[in-house]
């Protein structure tokens, strides 16, 4: 397989919402389920966003616990995984925590739209920039790339358009939802996957593969992509 072994994880209201109207990335997940996504992050050789997620929430993408980062130095591996951007145009400041939160090496796939002034910049925060000659990142070049990078191990945290474009394009191994008890409803609040949408004959059928009862009333269930 010319590309990582990708799962997306994702905690989502029980109407699967990953957030509210305001899109301010309100918290979903239980303190339990937390400590489940820091291990599968401490596990995963990176860890990759997509535009809105990183520039509206620009998240840390590391491993909190200091155990789990002390685990993979112990095996090798740099404390944290690599951190991967997906994003049209790169427009990210010089403060932002997903470049310099860390140490943890970064890897931005973007495009033409990036201007090279901001190019230069990224590449002098130390971050490692691709940039596609296309309008929107050619996401199945973006993992071959990665994997040459040496990552066989890519957790996938959003956003609902990077999630909608893996899953349309067979890119996904397997999906994670923790799914909260709580409503947030809202006809515009982001659901786990957006993007055009499917027909029902194209529907992307899913295999239950384990379902976890958390104590808050949550439930994990995870999924195997059927092939």
């Amino acid at each position: 397989m010319d590309r990582p072994f990708v799962f997306i994880n994702v905690a989502m209201t029980a109407d699967g919402k990953i957030d509210t109207f305001q899109r301010k990335g309100s918290a979903i997940s239980s303190p339990s389920d937390k400590e489940r996504v820091d291990r599968l992050r401490a596990q995963a050789d990176a860890v990759m966003v997509g535009g809105r997620t990183l520039l509206d929430e620009d998240p840390k993408l590391t491993v909190k616990s200091e155990g789990l980062r002390a685990e993979r130095v112990a095996r090798g591996l740099t404390p944290n995984p690599v951190k991967v951007g997906v994003v049209t145009r790169a427009d990210i400041g010089i403060h932002s925590k997903f470049l310099h939160e860390g140490p943890a090496k970064v890897v931005i796939f973007t495009t033409h739209q990036t201007s090279k002034e901001q190019l230069a910049f990224l590449r002098s925060q130390g971050a490692d920039v691709y940039v596609d000659d296309r309008e929107r990142v050619n996401l199945p070049n973006a993992l071959a790339k990665l994997k040459e990078l040496g990552i066989h191990s890519l957790m996938v945290e959003g956003g609902a358009t990077l999630n909608f474009e893996l899953l349309r394009l067979g890119l996904v191994d397997e999906v994670s939802a923790y799914i909260a008890p709580m409503i947030f409803g809202g006809a515009s609040a982001p659901t786990m996957v957006a993007g055009s949408g499917l027909e029902r004959g194209a529907a992307i059928p899913l295999k239950l593969i384990h379902v976890e009862n958390h104590e808050d009333g949550g439930v994990l269930l995870k999924y195997q992509l059927e092939r």
